[in-house]
């Protein structure tokens, strides 16, 4: 299945110099993906001359004017920056040119770009950030990691459905347990919302697993975890810093004399293997669930190993229809929740 993704080329900490090298590996890795570059038509071309390489059937350029910087505030560059390459790439998706787009630009304008210029599916209030942690299982899939600070239980529902039809589809899972971010496993505890929260989830069609904690996030106890996104965004920088500090302590641990330089040479087959597991790079490109389009947010620094990852991410959730899925659960819930509300209306009536 031909699948054409838009790569916004100016975005991120290094721009074409990493988004270019990337999309070259994707195309050469898969012969079904076409791929569009969208930025500054000068700068691209200087990159793919480096490169050796030059636009054909399956790689061409779209001219964009503006670039948004990594700091810029998100409704200025909505309402100032309208042929930026960020927003001419998500508009080649509402124009059915391309079926993704992915960009390592700011977040917050990205969000703010693509829920203006996409609009959000049926059945959805707010869009949502998922991403992805390494577990003893294998991956587990969070959101939302950032784009809603408060979040009402329902909301809280739509996330997990979109969660829930997202590793169904990437994942090629039947079934995905979906677990609810709490400060225990206990039904009674948390706050209001989220025991609001569970009580819908208990209820819905998906498979829901119950209250999780922050480290069965690790474990892979579930498929996917729901948070609102003021929980969501702390856990994803947490998780960041301790990778990072457990780097640079074994590091120190192993330069420390002559004796553990030794040792250090000695292990260094288990380490590589260890630091390819818990590469961050693996797990780059974070998902923009409840638009009408698929939008993958690449970490602004990342090289073009990671920026090959989050290609590879919007080709997956392109070709799994990850959006008709999403799209038939909700309205399955939402005929539920209406089931649901008459039957409660009807015993109350007869109760009086």
């Amino acid at each position: 299945m031909d699948i054409t993704v838009a790569i916004d080329a100016m975005g991120g900490d290094h721009g074409p110099h990493v988004t270019i090298p990337a999309a070259l590996k994707a195309l050469k890795d898969d012969d079904q993906l076409n791929i569009v570059l969208v930025g500054l038509q000068d700068a691209i071309e200087a990159e793919l001359k480096a490169r050796k390489a030059t636009t054909n059937s399956r790689l061409r350029i779209h001219h964009a004017s503006e670039v948004i910087s990594m700091d810029e505030q998100p409704q200025s560059a909505l309402k100032n920056k309208k042929d930026s390459s960020m927003r001419v790439a998500i508009n080649l998706v509402k124009s059915g040119e391309a079926s993704a787009c992915v960009s390592a630009g700011n977040t917050g304008a990205l969000m703010a770009t693509a829920r203006f210029v996409l609009k959000t599916l049926p059945g959805i209030d707010r869009p949502a950030i998922a991403g992805i942690f390494p577990s003893q299982k294998g991956k587990t899939y969070i959101l939302d990691l950032g784009a809603n600070a408060d979040c009402t239980p329902e909301q809280l529902l739509q996330f997990a459905v979109m969660g829930s039809m997202l590793v169904s589809c990437v994942e090629h899972k039947d079934k995905p347990t979906v677990g609810l971010l709490n400060i225990g496993s206990e039904d009674i505890k948390g706050n209001e919302v989220v025991k609001q929260t569970g009580e819908l989830l208990r209820k819905s069609h998906l498979n829901f697993y119950g209250n999780v904690e922050g480290n069965d996030i690790f474990k892979g106890t579930t498929d996917v975890v729901v948070c609102d996104g003021f929980v969501g965004n702390i856990t994803l920088k947490a998780a960041e810093g301790l990778a990072q500090m457990m780097g640079r302590f074994l590091s120190q641990e192993f330069k420390r004399n002559w004796l553990t330089k030794l040792m250090g040479l000695v292990a260094m087959p288990v380490l590589k293997a260890f630091k390819n597991r818990m590469d961050p790079r693996n797990y780059n490109g974070a998902s923009f669930l409840g638009l009408r389009g698929i939008v993958v947010k690449s970490h602004g620094g990342a090289d073009s190993i990671a920026f090959l990852n989050a290609i590879h991410t919007a080709v997956e959730e392109s070709r799994s229809g990850v959006l008709k899925r999403i799209t038939e659960q909700l309205e399955i819930e939402h005929i539920q929740s209406q089931q649901i509300a008459m039957a409660n209306t009807n015993s109350s009536d007869n109760e009086q």
